[in-house]
């Protein structure tokens, strides 16, 4: 039997969602077929064969930033997901759909295909429910909607990759999945390709420290706690310092303006989404790296990528209190948290940028813990042994056809 398999995406277009891409290379290596369905971005084409993966885009709308605008984001991502989905099916096969959330909806893309046979995987990236919960705050009749379609996501679910013990216990709890069918499938980067270069001053912007940052712009990443230490630093005459944010998403404009009203721009800079070579320029020349992701439930139960890249460049962290992002930095980083998360940010900020010993230290840390233990290639086991899980499915209910057909 082929093995062939479809991975579905829809908050990121391929191959710029890298933990979708590392995946879907490292399934192309171990012998699998694979095809990628994902959103269109700007100057990019509707199909690409890159690496010996199938890369499908459909258009897309403008990334939502609103409740409403979520609802129709995915509503009409779904709709040509559905579409893309049989017309691939029928030129090309698959047995398996990994569909990777945010949203909780693309199940609905692989019930029909059950019928044939098709195993479903899910992807665990998100928390939808407390995603929600982060970016509004109430318990409200969509967050109970969130809670539905992540119930019937795992219900519909053959097999389960998580990205953290906290995620693979909500699949075990809330999702009702068997403990043999949950898989921890981490998102570490490959320190072979994601390593410092060599250092360009100008980065500074004539400044003597750089604290550096990347990731999404929106709601629960905490960026505007980000700018209120900016200022705090600013109040105290810390003209030394300048920080660098990296990335984009629906929260990026109204953090430039906040930026402007605030009379940061010479102490902040959003650089927006940048090519992966200036991103490893600016970080290689950052002093300190910074993860401002708000407390609460959602982040604190959620792996950052962002803090596995600081560690695999060699570079101490400031973040908040949080249980997977201790586990996944443990001496590596310092953690804020107190009555006054803004000042206590800051001041961890500033001690590491006066002790410079510790910061290499720190460093050196998170470096050999990626290395050793942490790197996309210690996961890569458990994702070939989740697709090995559905593939036993599909081989099972083939032999059960064809007794079927023989007696």
């Amino acid at each position: 039997m082929g093995r062939k398999i479809l991975i579905i995406v829809e908050n990121m277009t391929v191959p710029f969602d890298f933990r979708v891409w590392k995946q879907a290379c490292s399934l192309r290596k171990a012998g699998y077929e694979v095809t990628v369905l994902c959103p269109k971005d700007k100057g990019l084409a509707g199909y690409e064969y890159l690496e010996g993966v199938h890369i499908y885009r459909h258009p897309m709308v403008q990334e939502g930033n609103s409740l409403w605008g979520y609802i129709w984001e995915y509503t009409w991502a779904l709709a040509w997901q559905v579409l893309y989905s049989w017309w691939i099916y029928f030129r090309r096969g698959f047995h398996v759909i990994q569909g990777c959330n945010p949203p909780d909806d693309i199940f609905l893309v692989a019930l029909p295909f059950k019928l044939f046979g098709v195993k479903y995987i899910f992807d665990h990236h998100d928390l939808n429910p407390e995603l929600y919960f982060s970016k509004y705050e109430r318990e409200d009749f969509v967050y109970k909607m969130q809670l539905w379609l992540e119930k019937l996501t795992f219900r519909c679910s053959d097999v389960v990759m998580s990205t953290n013990n906290s995620y693979r216990e909500i699949a075990m709890t809330r999702g009702g999945m068997p403990e043999d069918k949950v898989f921890v499938v981490r998102n570490g980067p490959d320190p072979e390709t994601f390593k410092a270069v060599p250092p360009n001053p100008a980065l500074k912007q004539n400044k003597r420290y750089l604290v550096g940052y990347v990731g999404n712009m929106s709601t629960q990443e905490g960026l505007d706690i980000l700018l209120e230490v900016a200022l705090r630093l600013k109040k105290m005459g810390r003209r030394d310092v300048h920080f660098t944010c990296i990335g984009g998403g629906p929260g990026l404009p109204s953090l430039r303006k906040l930026n402007r009203e605030k009379q940061l721009e010479d102490m902040v800079t959003f650089t927006g989404r940048i090519p992966d070579a200036e991103l490893l320029q600016i970080l290689s020349m950052a002093d300190v790296c910074v993860n401002p992701d708000k407390p609460c439930r959602m982040n604190s139960m959620s792996t950052m990528i962002k803090i596995m890249e600081y560690m695999a460049l060699s570079k101490p962290i400031v973040q908040f209190e949080g249980k997977e992002g201790r586990f996944s930095a443990q001496e590596a980083s310092l953690y804020s948290g107190g009555e006054d998360p803004v000042a206590d940010f800051a001041q961890k900020i500033l001690w590491l940028l006066d002790h410079p010993q510790e910061r290499a230290r720190m460093g050196e840390f998170g470096r050999r813990r990626i290395e050793k233990e942490l790197a996309w290639e210690y996961s890569v086991q458990n994702l070939l042994s989740a697709y090995e899980k559905a593939f036993d499915m599909v081989r099972g209910k083939r032999a059960l056809q064809a007794d079927s057909a023989s007696s």
